[in-house]
């Protein structure tokens, strides 16, 4: 059973497929034609925490492959109750084809899927976040960035930047990652990217200086300083963070042709200026359309697997 937790447990092959599946059913898509390759397939949708994007991505992608998206709060189900994560992963992969889920803590998607008989797809946790990577990577590609790029992330050591490092490290790129004092990345995660770098030849900097970091950067890249559940640390985040807001300055020290790429919601007058977010709006709103075609690359190369390894079960 092959599940997409993280990139780390994929192939540059197998996302570079994720990826040519995603640019064909976009192109697809854009013609208005919706092949049904997950015809009458349920996808359960599992949201512990609160979402726009990945929402709307991910039910308009299964109505538009054929299947049906269910959402489920926690307050609908009974984990809100105190079910046990793995009793409600029995009982939910037993009644669907596929099961998204949006939580806290990566254990808890980890436990959901070893007790799951269907794929389950990461739509967040606080570690990581791998589709909006795809869809980043995809953005990248539309824009000319796909090959070779040197991609600076300029803000928090979050789940943003963990998954940045699996992509970097997985597909041969360097990325120069900037983070104030105390924000780096989780030290055992950044150990697995350099792992993976030796194989793939990625170049992987970790800084404290944001002009190093954008300086001839093909992309720059940047999330909110405070995520959710941080919000009692707002006014602290502020002052940390200072000097690491992406404005024209800043963006000036890029190749001048660099793109913009931010996985929103964004702050404005806080990661990103105004002006310049505005002046990159193109990139960063087909970044955010490209969610919805990137899921969908995703879940139809998950079905696939399933089916040719044989993994269907009596339910």
């Amino acid at each position: 059973m092959r599940h997409f937790l993280t990139l780390k447990t994929f192939s540059k092959g197998e996302l570079l497929e994720m990826i040519d599946l995603a640019i064909a059913i976009k192109a697809e898509t854009k013609r208005g034609q919706f092949t049904p390759y997950l015809k009458n397939k349920t996808l359960a949708m599992i949201f512990e925490k609160s979402s726009t994007r990945t929402r709307v991505s991910f039910e308009v992608g299964i109505y538009q492959l054929g299947g049906v998206g269910l959402f489920l709060s926690r307050n609908d189900l009974q984990l809100g109750r105190g079910e046990p994560m793995k009793d409600t992963a029995r009982v939910i992969s037993r009644m669907c084809d596929l099961v998204m889920v949006r939580t806290f803590e990566q254990a808890k998607l980890e436990e959901f899927a070893a007790y799951s008989q269907v794929p389950v797809i990461n739509g967040l946790t606080n570690e990581y976040h791998p589709v909006q990577l795809m869809a980043d990577y995809l953005t990248m590609i539309e824009f000319g960035k796909g090959d070779n790029p040197v991609v600076a992330y300029v803000g928090d050591g979050n789940n943003m930047a963990h998954s940045w490092l699996m992509l970097a490290s997985k597909l041969g790129f360097e990325l120069r990652i900037a983070t104030p004092v105390g924000y780096e990345p989780d030290s055992a995660i950044v150990a697995d990217a350099l792992a993976f770098a030796k194989e793939s030849g990625a170049t992987i900097r970790l800084l404290h200086d944001p002009k190093a970091a954008v300086e001839g950067a093909d992309v720059v890249s940047t999330d909110t300083w405070i995520s959710m559940g941080q919000e009692e640390e707002k006014e602290r985040r502020i002052r940390d963070f200072q000097g690491f807001q992406v404005n024209r300055e800043l963006l000036s020290l890029a190749k001048e042709d660099a793109i913009l790429l931010h996985c929103l919601p964004a702050y404005r007058g806080y990661e990103v200026s105004e002006d310049v977010f505005e002046a990159h709006a193109q990139e960063i709103f087909t970044e955010a359309e490209n969610r919805l075609h990137a899921q969908k690359g995703i879940m139809v190369w998950l079905d696939r697997q399933r089916s040719a390894c044989g993994t269907d079960q009596a339910r």
